[in-house]
């Protein structure tokens, strides 16, 4: 199997339709009596998370049956052999999902051999599909090519920094905050991950920093900001090495110079 671009479109198509159908899911679930698997300092696991990401489970390696999955809500599915990875956060933004925010997503990344080749957001109270493959030369956005901002000045620029979920990576996060803060014209919290990239890609957001976060939360993200012509910068936080440090951005404003 290659990854020439038809076989890819194939994957996104596939992609798109298990984040569609998990979206309705969410949708069907959101403000209603909600299962609680685990509550954790600064996260929330849901029934809600199983089910989505078993839904994913089923529509991708029904389909291809050789290829590996690696779900934020675990599981020992498929055949962790292959070269070909489907990488997924079933909902990003689960505690805005709890407390009824309607900022959330579906994230699923295909990748070979450790890089990402397929990456598919889908936030489904706006019903926006993000999506983009390897062979594109564009990412698109509900079929619409997209890009990144044109702004070039911090003092332009709205960022958003999420904080983590320990100690260590708040501490962190807050330094991180107190340097930029000052120097942007906005900064904002919003709670999803994988959204932030999306907002990176088509110019809502100049940038997104986070000092530690999981793969499933930006593999698709990190693809479609490349691919909008953006920068990523990825680093392993000393604190968390099984985690990654994340700085995003339009690839204009110079943020690395002041972290």
């Amino acid at each position: 199997m290659s990854d020439a671009p038809d076989t890819l479109n194939e994957f996104r198509t596939a992609a798109e339709a298990a984040a569609r159908a998990a979206g309705q899911l969410l949708r069907e679930n959101y403000e209603t009596d909600l299962d609680v698997n685990e509550l954790a300092d600064h996260d929330i696991k849901l029934d809600l998370d199983v089910r989505s990401q078993e839904l994913i489970t089923r529509l991708l390696l029904d389909r291809f049956t050789d290829h590996g999955f690696l779900g934020e809500e675990g599981g020992n599915v498929g055949n962790a052999d292959s070269e070909f990875q489907w990488v997924v956060d079933p909902i990003d933004g689960t505690v805005n999902y709890y407390y009824g925010i309607p900022h959330f997503c579906v994230s699923i990344a295909l990748q070979r051999g450790g890089e990402t080749v397929v990456g598919v957001i889908y936030d489904p109270m706006r019903d926006e599909m993000w999506s983009v493959t390897a062979a594109d030369a564009a990412a698109t956005l509900n079929g619409r090519e997209i890009s990144v901002s044109p702004r070039e000045r911090l003092a332009d620029a709205v960022i958003t920094v999420g904080f983590s979920k320990t100690k260590e990576s708040m501490d962190v996060g807050l330094e991180k905050y107190k340097k930029i803060g000052y120097q942007v014209r906005k900064t904002r919290m919003l709670g999803s991950a994988a959204l932030a990239l999306t907002y990176i890609a088509c110019g809502r957001l100049d940038a997104y920093v986070e000092e530690s976060v999981n793969l499933w939360d930006i593999a698709a993200g990190v693809l479609l900001v490349q691919k909008a012509g953006g920068k990523i910068t990825l680093t392993t936080p000393e604190h968390a090495p099984e985690c990654l440090s994340i700085v995003a951005t339009n690839g204009k404003i110079p943020l690395e110079e002041v972290l």
